[in-house]
């Protein structure tokens, strides 16, 4: 499965999520680059966001979040802790 660029964009963001804390969100300023935009609201249409803009993780975002996180850790070559 070859990744667009609208994959790629849209797996930044969500690498910027902190999923220590589900209280700590992102804003997506007006002024960031178009890709960053338009990824936000693609994760918002699919449900992964609360905002257009960015907010919170929903449940679905935490789940996938995590997933994408823990395969670029592994990627990466990080250690996996339990």
């Amino acid at each position: 499965m070859p990744i667009s660029p609208q994959l790629n964009a849209e797996i930044r963001v969500l690498t910027l999520f902190n999923l220590d804390s589900a209280m700590e969100g992102i804003k997506v300023h007006k002024s960031a680059d178009t890709d960053t935009l338009a990824a936000i609201k693609r994760l918002y249409d699919k449900g992964l966001v609360t905002q257009e803009d960015g907010g919170y993780l929903t449940d679905l975002g935490i789940h996938c979040a995590e997933h994408l996180q823990t395969a670029l850790r592994i990627l990466n070559g990080t250690p996996q802790t339990a």
